[in-house]
This record gives structure tokens, sequence and C-alpha cells, in this order.
């Protein structure tokens, strides 16, 4: 089970819309990063939880600094 699944889903999402400003598929991306395209996939779907090793290769493949990669915001939790 994961620990902070809205994060995940947040990170998820977050990778997509960096892909697709930069006009990358996700094949494009997984191979700048070397990494399979399922990873990519599983990533926006918010179904992987991602090493920091995973994360240095998607900002070196989308050129962006690290920080930029894990900048963003979580959504608010709604109240019960």
């Amino acid at each position: 089970m994961m620990k902070n699944p809205i994060g995940v889903k947040a990170f998820g999402t977050h990778l997509r819309i960096l892909r697709e400003g930069q006009n990358l598929s996700q094949q494009e991306l997984a191979d700048l990063a070397d990494l399979a395209k399922i990873t990519v996939q599983r990533i926006e779907n918010a179904k992987f939880r991602v090493t920091i090793d995973v994360l240095i290769s998607l900002s070196k493949a989308l050129n962006i600094p690290l920080s930029k990669l894990v900048e963003f915001s979580l959504p608010k939790e709604k109240s019960k």
C-alpha cells in the first residue's frame, strides 16, 4: 500500500504536463530517460513510486533541474 497516494497521483499529473509541454510522447521521454515506456505510463497513472535515480533520469531527459521536477502542488484533501 502506498503511503502517499495523493502525492504519487499529483506527481504523475505534473510529469504528464511537463512531458506534453515539451511535445514528447511517453515513448520519447522513456527513450531520453533510458526507461521503459511502461514505467513512464505507470508513473503518470500513479501506479509506480518513483526512486531518486528515476527522478534524476527524468530531470535530465526533460532538461530541467531536479527541483523543478519535484515542485508541484498537492490537491487539498476534502473535508469529511
